[in-house]
């Protein structure tokens, strides 16, 4: 028999332009750019034009490609009744947003269209109402009435403006398309792969995004970066009660943690051997959004829990490397930029969904059905016993 490649680890499956790590040396590559050098400086709009169209947009581009999107936030009363019947249960917030976005085909006019063009136009109509379906079932869930899509806000600036009912600050603002951007795209992930997948039979653009959600719901592909701001949270706790410094607290409490085998949740990754490049990318866009804000005190007791957790995972494991991941930092900029952990997943999932529809983009254009082998590992020649022999 064939070797199995348990999980598909480190087996090729296609080519893609769309992004590359390089996990030994700590790099992510994202359609020709450097990270940092993409992540911070564009917006989220800039970048999603970058993966489906392979090159930045200019001024005229980049200006009817943000009204395409103004022009499709808005969602349906079939897709509200939806989420006001999910509200009811109080599901959880991804359930919402795969429960969601599965009800945007009802409005496509040409959904039996798959040409090129029709599916570019779709990706718009399935991502610009995305952050609209998050932020109303979250003002839902908390017993307040939905807001309307702004007329003229960008993307980022948008959807914190639905959940807050009033324009945020620029700083935030910056931060979120900071974090959108650094997790938009990232390999040949879990729900990118399914995506590729479910595309792959020709089926819809719906149905793949759907079903990344569902891949992305998952808590070992989401990450887990709000329990990574409850651990800060509850060593400053600690640190505040007793007087201890913040340090020793940490180092107890991390210590306590190895000793009963407990995962430290926003260390270590699956692909990066060394520092996760989104957790340096991120970790500047906290940096300049607390000092902005006024007041570093969250940042600086952040960055002294993490020295001494990499302390303690080095003296605990020194043959494997194991580094801060992005979802320490996802969770520090965005608490910073006034969200709750609740939502952090389904940010996630509406900053990733740009990433999957360049996927499935390129799935279709590539037009081969993914069709693993597997192997047997079961027994032969059973024979058949009619029921009334059987013990």
């Amino acid at each position: 028999m064939a070797e199995i490649a348990h999980g598909l680890r480190d087996v090729v499956v296609n080519e893609t332009r769309l992004s590359t790590i390089d996990g030994l040396a700590g790099k992510l590559t994202i359609a020709g750019f450097p990270l940092e050098e993409l992540a911070p400086n564009a917006t989220y709009e800039e970048e999603v034009y970058l993966l489906w169209y392979d090159r930045l947009p200019n001024r005229a581009e980049l200006d009817a490609f943000r009204q395409s999107f103004r022009e499709h936030r808005a969602i349906s009363e079939t897709t509200m009744t939806v989420l006001r019947a999910a509200a009811k249960k109080q599901a959880p917030m991804m359930d919402a947003l795969r429960m969601g976005t599965d009800t945007l085909s009802l409005n496509d006019p040409e959904i039996d269209n798959m040409s090129t063009a029709a599916n570019l136009r779709r990706g718009v109509r399935i991502l610009a109402p995305m952050p609209t379906i998050v932020a109303a079932y979250w003002r839902l869930i908390h017993g307040q009435e939905p807001i309307a899509p702004h007329p003229t806000l960008g993307h980022a600036a948008n959807f914190l403006y639905m959940l807050q009912g009033e324009e945020a600050h620029e700083g935030s603002v910056r931060g979120l398309e900071t974090y959108l951007n650094t997790v938009i795209d990232h390999g040949m992930n879990n729900s990118t792969f399914t995506a590729r997948v479910i595309a792959s039979t020709r089926s819809d653009m719906y149905s793949a995004v759907v079903g990344a959600i569902g891949s992305l719901k998952g808590p070992l592909h989401g990450g887990a970066p709000g329990p990574a701001m409850d651990m800060v949270f509850e060593i400053r706790e600690t640190s505040a009660r007793t007087g201890r410094k913040i340090e020793e607290v940490a180092a107890e409490w991390v210590n306590g943690k190895l000793a009963a085998h407990e995962r430290l949740m926003g260390f270590g990754h699956r692909v990066y051997r060394t520092r996760d490049p989104r957790a340096d990318v991120l970790g500047a866009a906290a940096e300049k959004l607390y000092q902005e804000a006024g007041d570093m005190q969250l940042y600086t007791d952040a960055r002294a829990v993490e020295d001494v957790i990499l302390k303690a995972l080095a003296a605990y494991k020194p043959d494997r490397p194991l580094k801060t991941n992005v979802e320490f930092y996802t969770a520090l900029v965005l608490h910073g930029v006034g969200l709750d952990a609740k939502i952090f997943s389904s940010i996630f999932g509406i900053s990733r969904a740009g990433g999957w529809i360049a996927h499935i983009l390129e799935q279709y254009a590539e037009d081969e059905l993914i069709r693993p082998s597997s192997g047997y590992n079961g027994v032969y020649d059973r024979k058949w016993v009619p029921i009334e022999k059987r013990g």
